[in-house]
Parts: C-alpha cells; sequence; structure tokens
C-alpha cells in the first residue's frame, strides 16, 4: 500500500499472489500476478473502457528491443494484430520496475525508473534478484524479460567497460567493415567507425529514454558487429547496463 500510494499512477509494476479471480491464462500459469497502473491518460482510457482491468502482454517480439513508437510496434507485429492505439513516444524508455511484495521481503525483479534506492526510502530494506545481473544457467530470472539474451539488435554486441580513452582506442582498433558503435552524445567524434548515441554520459534518464530507440536504429543500418559503451551498474543506471548486458549476451569485455 505504501508502494502504491507513492508510486501509482507511473512505471512500477507489483508482483501479489493471485486470487481465484484471477484466471491462470493471465498469469503463465503462476500463482502470482503482475499489476500495473500506467500514469498514461491514453493507457488510462483504454483500462476504463475495459471495465477498470485489462489483461495485456508486451507489444513486441519475444526477444527484440521493446517498442518506443507506434512504428516499432507496427515493425515486429505488423499482420498479427488488429490495430495499433499511438499515444506518442514514451517518456521513460523502459520497462516499468517489477517488485514482488509476494514474499516476506519486497524483491526487484527487474530494474527501471524507480530505483532500488527510491524504494527503500518508502519502505526500508528490499533486495535485489540475482539473477539480473549474472549470467548464470543456476540463476534463472523471475520476470519476463530477464532472460539469458534479451533486447537483442540483429547485430552482435559486446560491451565495453573502461575509460573513455581506452574505448576510443579499442574500437578505432578494430575498425573494419559492417563494425559500428553505441556511445554517448559526443564519443561518436572520437571513433572511426560508424556510432548511434544514446544520451549523455552523465545523464541516465536519456539513456533510458533513448537506448530502445538506438538498438532499433542498429538494426536499420544493417551493423554485424556493434561495440558498445558500458554504463554504470546503480540507481537508474542500473537499469541500463541491465538492458544492455542481456541485449549483447553478457559478453562484457574489460578494458585495461
Amino acid at each position: 500500500e505504501l508502494l502504491m500510494e507513492k508510486f501509482w499512477p507511473g512505471p512500477m509494476t507489483l508482483i501479489f499472489k493471485k486470487s481465484a479471480l484471477v484466471p491462470y491464462g493471465t498469469t503463465g500459469g503462476l500463482d502470482t500476478v503482475a499489476v500495473r497502473m500506467p500514469s498514461h491518460p491514453v493507457a488510462r482510457a483504454v483500462i476504463d473502457a475495459g471495465g477498470g482491468y485489462i489483461a495485456a502482454p508486451s507489444a513486441n517480439t519475444s526477444g527484440r528491443p521493446s517498442p518506443t513508437k507506434a512504428a516499432h510496434v507496427e515493425e515486429d507485429l505488423c499482420g498479427k494484430i488488429d490495430m495499433i492505439l499511438d499515444g506518442g513516444e514514451v517518456e521513460i524508455g523502459l520497462e516499468s520496475t517489477i517488485v514482488d511484495v509476494s514474499t516476506d521481503r519486497p524483491v526487484i525483479l527487474r530494474p527501471g525508473y524507480i530505483s532500488q534506492e527510491m524504494l527503500k526510502e518508502v519502505i526500508g530494506p528490499v533486495e535485489i534478484d540475482r539473477a539480473l545481473l549474472l549470467d548464470s544457467s543456476k540463476a534463472h530470472p523471475k520476470a519476463p524479460g530477464m532472460k539469458y539474451k534479451h533486447y537483442a539488435p540483429k547485430a552482435k554486441l559486446i560491451l565495453l567497460e573502461g575509460s573513455d580513452e581506452a574505448f576510443f582506442h579499442y574500437v578505432n582498433a578494430h575498425a573494419a567493415e559492417g563494425v559500428a558503435a553505441l556511445c554517448y552524445d559526443g564519443q561518436e567524434n572520437c571513433l572511426c567507425v560508424p556510432a548511434v548515441t544514446y544520451g549523455k554520459k552523465d545523464c541516465p534518464q536519456e539513456q533510458a529514454q533513448q537506448l530502445f530507440r538506438a538498438l532499433r536504429k542498429l538494426d536499420d543500418l544493417n551493423y554485424k558487429l556493434v561495440y558498445a559503451a558500458c554504463p554504470q551498474s546503480e540507481g537508474l543506471s542500473l537499469a541500463v547496463y541491465n538492458r544492455m548486458i542481456r541485449a549483447a549476451g553478457f559478453e562484457v569485455q574489460t578494458l585495461d
């Protein structure tokens, strides 16, 4: 109740133990159900028209970068759905934070705009599902989109972790046909390969808003191999890092 009062309507999904009123067809056979109250007026109008609640999957093909505008939905689902209701481009850019409140201690199953620190300010201790950042067959993520490889562009994506100078040097040393870079605003001027940017280095809000657009742009340009500047892994940046490390299939190279 404290979380709902603080963050709803907004980008937070809560996992509850389901009652008999919730059919298993909407929970994937699980005894828990994910509930969210969005803030977008068009989404709220659709929910009201549906009687106050609707069950809905994500509007993209599984494994692909999430859509941030109607054109992305058309790319993935054209011919598979009857209609697209265009509510404009998304504001935040990443999916909601998922918090499991069905157990004794709340657990973040998917990081998002509402960070662990923000949740702690409201309800105290909150754990993070250890499968979020681990490449381990023994750590199975509990939330959709958190599986081994997700959000992936068609090109092979490799995260490069290190200083800006090391990033520039490595990418330029491996320049070749079909190679591109995913980098922060302004870094493209230091690279000798084609580059797509995803926001300023010191602005995780911009990175979150632009990441999926950037991944889809890489697809449009048909690159074969993309070296990406690795974001931080705390606060909102954790959500960006989580999407990128999964898009790369956990292939991260640490630079000296």
